[in-house]
């Protein structure tokens, strides 16, 4: 059964949407200059709203272990999201320090050269997307090569994620703009979208 992130959260409101609808994850941009970012003075206050059975994931950009430590020494999220260049080094140095601390890599697919990275990697999850942010689908059928659990990411929305499901088997899937409304997210967005990936899977069970 697929599991449901909700990625870009950056204002209250946001949070009262997700603890309304329950998505199994929550992502917060920690790193500059993306436009969705949020300082660890704005997440200490919007995890302290999240509901409790949402866990809270950060993702990080070509930053420093020391950058990501601070914010599990703070107890301000659940996983690492690691969504730029860092390699199976990186994640090697992360899992000395924190070993039983969950690390999602993200690897942008265009090809099967990619989908083989994203199997080799030391991470306990990897992510799929078209790039960075992009709000774009990449070409699902190289998903056939895949050999573990992954995330869907890139261009999911509430009118294709259906679709995903049908020609995918994700672990979980990802969406941020796609359920934004003039770059804020929507509410009935987000409720139409978890609505949609739970409806498909009662279908399919």
């Amino acid at each position: 059964m697929s599991k449901v992130k909700i990625c870009g959260l950056t204002r209250i409101a946001d949070i009262y949407a997700v603890n309304e609808y329950l998505p199994d994850y929550a992502g917060f941009i920690l790193s500059q200059p993306f436009r969705r970012y949020v300082d660890i003075a704005n997440l200490a206050f919007l995890r302290k709203q999240l509901d409790h059975r949402i866990r809270a994931v950060g993702v990080f950009v070509n930053e420093t272990p020391e950058y990501i430590y601070e914010f599990l020494e703070q107890d301000l999220i659940d996983i690492v999201q690691l969504h730029g260049d860092e390699d199976n080094d990186f994640i090697l140095d992360i899992k000395r320090e924190y070993p039983f601390f969950p690390l999602i890599r993200s690897f942008e697919i265009h090809d099967e050269r990619d989908i083989l990275d994203a199997n080799h990697s030391l991470a306990d999850l990897v992510l799929l997307d078209a790039g960075k942010g992009s709000g774009k689908t990449f070409d699902w059928n190289l998903l056939a090569g895949m050999r573990r659990p992954y995330v869907l990411a890139g261009g999911l929305n509430p009118d294709n994620i259906s679709e995903a499901l049908a020609k995918c088997d994700p672990f979980a899937v990802d969406t941020s703009s796609g359920v934004e409304t003039d770059g804020r997210k929507d509410p009935e967005k987000i409720k139409a979208f978890i609505a949609a990936v739970r409806k498909e899977q009662e279908v399919t069970l």
